[in-house]
């Protein structure tokens, strides 16, 4: 079940709006920002409401407001001052407290707003590398250490996964530069986490490559007629959770087995999976730590 988490502690509050527990009780005990709840055991607890009012106190002191001026709006005055600096500082840190605070309301409205004022000032590229992959490395930090439900970053994953396929679409109407070789991105059965293998798509396409995208969960059997596409194909893709660490070395080999039976093709890999893999000396296998070490083979 889903569902929504409503009850932070204060370790919670540190780890999502980046400040100390400890200036967290200050601004308590001297401004009454916050009013926490306590356990019979008189520890603080938080809900949501109070977590999404801190997020965007952070927001305002971050971007240069005093915490004396801050504590003496209300919550509406709060609202409307963090949405109208939105435009006008749309810095790496504050985009991303942005889009935490979106994810946190469920605000659509807020997410589009913050996204359109980004792309005033940075292409969908700069978007990508220097807001959306830190925000996701932050969101998954925060699913596994359950700050956040799995609602919340499926809603914010989702706005991302919608940009990053209108983005894909309009390089696809451009006719491939170069032609020497084409890629075939795909993940392994089960594995449904595709945002880096789309975003890595995105990139082929930038770099005027030819691809095609096959998406999640695809049999290894299935792949061998991709061979026709292209004499000089590269299969791609990405180990997020999928093969596990313990059948992933099979699952390489059983690739050099399936596809490369009638024609040796190259086969890139990353993702988080890729450490428990028994490095082959394949020379078709390569094995990239990031996107970013792979764009620079494109």
């Amino acid at each position: 079940m889903n569902n929504i988490k409503q009850t932070f502690s204060i370790k919670d509050l540190e780890n999502l709006c980046g400040v100390k527990a400890h200036t967290i009780r200050i601004w308590e005990k001297r401004y009454n920002l916050l009013s926490p709840d306590r356990t019979q055991t008189n520890i603080r607890t938080y809900n949501l409401k109070s977590l999404q009012k801190l997020l965007n106190v952070t927001y305002l002191v971050n971007s240069g407001y005093k915490i004396s001026r801050i504590s003496k709006l209300d919550e509406q005055e709060i609202n409307e001052y963090v949405r109208s600096i939105v435009s006008d500082n749309s810095t790496k840190n504050q985009a991303i407290n942005s889009f935490k605070i979106a994810m946190l309301n469920y605000d659509l409205e807020l997410f589009l707003g913050t996204y359109e004022q980004l792309e005033q000032r940075r292409n969908f590229r700069q978007i990508f590398i220097d807001i959306f992959i830190p925000l996701l490395k932050e969101i998954g930090l925060l699913w596994q250490t359950d700050t956040i439900s799995p609602a919340h970053e499926h809603f914010v994953t989702n706005l991302i996964k919608q940009k990053l396929l209108l983005n894909i679409e309009k390089l696809q109407y451009a006719t491939p530069t170069k032609k020497e070789k084409a890629f075939i991105l795909f993940l392994p059965e089960n594995e449904i986490h595709e945002l880096g293998l789309l975003y890595i798509n995105y990139e082929i396409l930038l770099h005027g490559y030819k691809a095609i995208y096959l998406g999640p969960s695809i049999p290894l059997d299935s792949l061998p007629n991709m061979l026709a596409f292209h004499e000089n194909t590269v299969f791609v893709s990405y180990f997020t959770i999928k093969p596990e660490k313990d059948n992933i070395s099979r699952y390489v080999e059983d690739f050099n087995k399936i596809i490369c039976e009638e024609r040796v093709s190259e086969f890139w890999m990353l993702g988080k999976q890729i450490m428990h893999v028994s490095h082959s000396s394949a020379p078709n296998h390569r094995y990239f730590e990031s996107i970013s070490s792979l764009i620079t083979e494109l």
